[in-house]
């Protein structure tokens, strides 16, 4: 490819308001241009690099056994329907009439119209295992877009739908999908970990993320060197043991005015430990109370998990009232009658806790469990916290960390095949309902995730399997006609060894040269000096190996030494 005829619009600046730096060099770099919050155009060389993953992706699906399919980007709301999902992705989802008044979304995730083509087209045990798979844009109505690709409108996946006859079947080969991500993502070159992770929307028994490693990333981890890991989301938080304490008399204290955790515990001259907090949820439409440690936060994703609830909000002030009889800043878990009560497990394990009296300005101290309140359910429903223990090996304080998620993968079992009534006939003439697994590659992401992780001070440094070509012929004066002979017979020979090389045959100082291919972030530059005999004609550079320098004295070497270091030979 020339130079001179690739469309790269580079820039030496990007505006004020980019500071995410895989927005900022993805902009200077040319790859990407702004349509409006939220989308974006996506440009030859950006295209090229997607190319690339989407082949390494294709690589990996099809040898575990992957087909690829392509299923539409506009659904029937009727489809949606059938598993609630039209009412659970709610605003997240661009809906739409057509010109009959039809309502249709376009597509978020594929999981209801892969069901529903395997309902009409599969009947037989023999028809299984199957796993059918797609790349293409999906969309999000998101809130607030953000962080450029990672948090778009639009955005380029890979997701892939696996059906099975039975949950032995489908855990093979979820592990299967799971050494088949590992491998897309070290090819790619990223520096990732595995974590277990909630379901969210899509649902199902379990699921892990795959996280690419960098400090702009939206998710959080935890991690220990035991080897566990997952998303702050799904980290199990053990239960926490406080001192024992003589079990005192519970006592009502007048609290004027003080209704914050913080000045609550002020007050009573104790840590934010000794507190409990009474929450009043609203959970698919029923009101709960959850009673969470001072000092800690409730964990929604493992609340909607423990209640199965697929709505979970907090209640307004006029429910409040009706069930305590007070004010927010007061309610405490005594006393509380026909109303279901969950408590986190840390919360038992307080001794002569203060909690609010259900009556406005006072709070009531030296509360205990079973003798004073009880719950209906005691379960793990709190955020892990940084003073955590691990809980696999139980010893290890977690590490947390920061990270984008690149990948996800789901054991959906049947949910999905009971909703939509996805069945086989097995050997003995049986129906039986489909056992479903899901796995998703944001492949956007994956490119940001790879400038976040590898850039410098000059631009972006590829890892050589995706970069957008594998290296840049830089002359130093091309129109100097040895200068031209030599470069061309450079560029044809490695083009023929199946080298993807750039030419940079602009009319430009070549001090602008070497600054876009370091801030385009093309592994290797071949620099070709005609004009200097004494250092010889043909340098190579390496983008990220500084120790790769050398200077070949005639055509022959600089050929051999490019195809050995590029792998070619």
């Amino acid at each position: 490819m020339l130079f001179s005829k690739l469309l790269l619009p580079t820039l030496k600046d990007t505006s004020s308001d980019v500071n995410i730096i895989s927005v900022k060099l993805m902009i200077k770099s040319g790859m990407i241009r702004k349509l409006s919050s939220g989308l974006y155009e996506f440009l030859p060389l950006a295209v090229k690099i997607i190319r690339k993953i989407e082949n390494i992706i294709r690589n990996e699906m099809n040898y575990i056994g992957g087909q690829e399919i392509i299923l539409p980007t506009m659904f029937p709301k009727k489809i949606f329907i059938e598993t609630s999902r039209w009412d659970i992705y709610g605003k997240e989802l661009f809906k739409f009439k057509d010109r009959k008044n039809s309502d249709f979304c376009l597509s978020p995730t594929s999981e209801e119209v892969v069901v529903d083509f395997i309902r009409k087209n599969i009947v037989s045990y023999k028809q299984l295992p199957i796993m059918l798979y797609q790349i293409g844009s999906k969309f999000r109505d998101e809130i607030r877009p953000r962080f450029g690709v990672l948090r778009s409108k639009e955005f380029l996946m890979k997701d892939a739908y696996s059906f099975h006859i039975n949950k032995k079947s489908l855990n093979n080969h979820y592990d299967i999908v799971l050494n088949a991500y590992r491998n897309i993502f070290t090819r790619c070159g990223l520096n990732f970990q595995i974590v277990e992770a909630t379901s969210g929307a899509i649902g199902g028994s379990s699921s892990h993320e795959f996280i690419a490693i960098t400090n702009n990333g939206e998710d959080q981890i935890v991690l220990c060197d035991c080897g566990y890991g997952a998303n702050v989301e799904k980290a199990e938080a053990l239960s926490i043991n406080q001192d024992k304490e003589i079990v005192s008399s519970i006592e009502e204290v007048a609290t004027i005015g003080i209704k914050s955790s913080i000045d609550v515990a002020k007050f009573f001259k104790v840590p934010l430990a000794k507190l409990i907090k009474t929450i009043i949820y609203i959970a698919n439409d029923i009101p709960i109370v959850v009673l969470i440690r001072g000092d800690h936060k409730v964990n929604e994703e493992k609340l909607k998990l423990l209640l199965s609830a697929n709505r979970l909000f907090f209640a307004d002030e006029k429910i409040i009232f009706s069930i305590t009889n007070t004010i927010i800043g007061f309610i405490g878990p005594i006393g509380l009658k026909n109303i279901k009560i969950i408590a986190d497990l840390s919360v038992i394990n307080i001794q002569n806790a203060i909690v609010g009296s259900n009556k406005e300005n006072y709070h009531i101290k030296n509360v205990n469990y079973d003798r004073d309140y009880k719950a209906d359910i005691v379960a793990d429903i709190r955020k892990i916290s940084k003073n955590d223990i691990c809980p696999k090996c139980k010893k290890n304080k977690l590490i947390f960390s920061r990270g984008i998620e690149v990948g996800h993968i789901f054991k959906l079992n049947t949910k999905y095949s009971r909703l939509m009534n996805a069945t086989y006939i097995d050997e003995k003439c049986n129906k039986k309902l489909i056992e479903m697994g899901c796995f998703g590659i944001g492949i956007t992401r994956i490119i940001a995730s790879a400038i976040e992780q590898f850039h410098d001070i000059n631009g972006i440094i590829w890892p050589k399997e995706i970069s957008p070509f594998d290296a840049v012929i830089i002359p130093i004066n091309f129109f100097d006609k040895e200068t031209k002979k030599i470069t061309f017979k450079i560029y044809e020979k490695l083009s023929k060894c199946g080298i993807d090389v750039l030419l940079d045959d602009r009319d430009y100082r070549v001090s602008y040269k070497f600054k876009d291919a370091d801030l385009i972030g093309i592994p290797y530059k071949i620099i070709i000096n005609c004009m200097e005999k004494d250092r010889g004609i043909i340098e190579i550079k390496s983008r990220c190996n500084k120790n790769i320098e050398s200077t070949f004295l005639n055509y022959e070497e600089s050929i051999h030494k490019i195809l050995k270091i590029l792998n070619k030979l």
